[in-house]
């Protein structure tokens, strides 16, 4: 692995806080994602079903973790089966883990080889009363392809019809929202690489370069420090190209006068970084490039100091727009006056302003939480305001990634950000 040795006792704490969770002599299950088909005979690259990876480290497709915390026989309370390797195996597609290297990164002590699962499955169900299965329940998560977890929930719906059957992800959600020191760390890891590439990013931009040329300036520089590469498909957009939100093309040239807005992040250890900034091609701001960076600079600094244990994303973000508002003002975009005569359910700022200003995130750059959800200390959030204005050919965003405590951390604050600061970085 790329990544440093992740301390097993961070997935036996998240094991036991879910065994906590459920109902006595209740049966769970999580399964590995699919490797999952591209053409011919190549698959995509392989990424890790985050709750398996939560409850186990475990980065190997083909794995199954069972847990039946009030079995009457310790050894088989937490199971792990794995897909058993051989010599032909290892000649064509590399190392698998042994049994003994599942026990070393799990923490598991009951590892069997998959071959074991449908024989060892029928005694553990025989003994459950409740059955909780896992699923990808994000609410903007929507797919036709039927995830390993779904088919096997449904072929236990057939096979055991009297079992009574209990969703995981809520409980799942519930805890890893909530940050351990060792994911801290991970993800401060992921921040510290994604700064790093920033730093390449401003010695690297000038009139001329092309969008994916910067791209390839940050991936260097992320597999450079042992990330797995990026959290999520990067945007590399100059000109008016940085009004679209989830721009990816990154194929077009950077030119003079331009902005550059660059939503980037490493994925260290599967946990996510996510950062934006925003930057002259010249390595210059126009008098209007600054104004209207430096409002949005203003609204991070303030919406970042909010971001304490109590509050909800919801009534956060509502007050978020509220400050955005008065910076469009001061902008001149529209007045006071028209503020008071618009429809309070299509506000003006809306045209300036259409996202929200933050996610939860973890092992997924948009991680599992709800928005209604008071926050809790040890969470982590982006924070990433922004003032679209396409008819002026130009949109700024700032993110950092805070944490959540009394008073909040900036995990990026070592990121230039600073409208001087990056001037004077792109003229070196």
């Amino acid at each position: 692995m790329r990544y440093k040795s992740i301390d097993p006792d961070l997935f036996r704490k998240n094991r036991e806080k879910l065994e906590k969770k459920l109902k006595p002599n209740a049966l769970a299950v999580i399964h590995a994602n699919d490797e999952m088909p591209r053409n011919g005979d190549q698959c995509f690259v392989y990424r890790q079903n985050s709750d398996l990876f939560y409850l186990t480290g475990l980065d190997q497709e083909k794995c199954i973790l069972t847990l039946f915390p009030n079995h009457p026989v310790e050894a088989m309370r937490e199971i792990v089966f794995t897909v058993r390797t051989n010599d032909r195996m290892v000649t064509w597609y590399g190392h698998k883990y042994t049994l003994e290297q599942v026990t070393e990164i799990s923490g598991v002590k009951n590892v069997r080889w998959l071959d074991d699962f449908d024989g060892t499955f029928r005694d553990l169900m025989a003994r459950a009363e409740f059955v909780y299965l896992n699923q990808n329940e994000n609410p903007r998560f929507t797919t036709e392809v039927p995830s390993r977890d779904l088919r096997f929930m449904q072929q236990l719906r057939n096979d055991y019809p009297l079992h009574a059957f209990e969703r995981l992800a809520p409980l799942l959600t519930d805890l890893r929202m909530v940050k351990e020191s060792e994911e801290i760390e991970m993800i401060n890891r992921a921040c510290e690489i994604t700064g790093d590439a920033f730093g390449r990013v401003l010695n690297f931009v000038k009139p001329g370069v092309l969008e994916y040329e910067v791209e390839a300036e940050i991936t260097h520089e992320f597999l450079r420090n042992g990330a797995s590469g990026h959290a999520y498909p990067p945007i590399i957009a100059s000109g008016v190209n940085n009004c679209i939100l989830h721009y990816n093309q990154n194929d077009q040239v950077c030119k003079d006068g331009d902005l550059l807005l660059l939503d980037f992040g490493a994925e260290y250890g599967n946990y996510a970084g996510d950062c934006s900034r925003t930057i002259p091609v010249n390595g210059k701001f126009s008098p209007r490039q600054r104004q209207v960076y430096e409002a949005v600079l203003r609204v991070l600094r303030k919406a970042s100091r909010m971001l304490v244990p109590g509050t909800t994303i919801d009534k956060y973000h509502a007050e978020i727009c509220k400050i955005v508002e008065n910076e469009l003002i001061g902008l001149g975009l529209f007045s006071r006056e028209d503020v008071e005569r618009q429809d309070p359910e299509n506000p003006l700022f809306f045209k300036y302003y259409m996202h929200g200003t933050s996610h939860f995130m973890g092992l997924d750059v948009h991680d599992v939480g709800s928005k209604q959800h008071p926050l809790r200390k040890g969470m982590v959030l982006s924070c990433e305001p922004a003032i679209y204005i396409p008819e002026e050919g130009f949109g700024i965003r700032l993110e950092n990634d805070i944490l959540v405590d009394e008073e909040p951390v900036d995990l990026m604050a070592h990121i230039p950000i600073e409208p001087d600061d990056i001037e004077a970085l792109m003229a070196r």
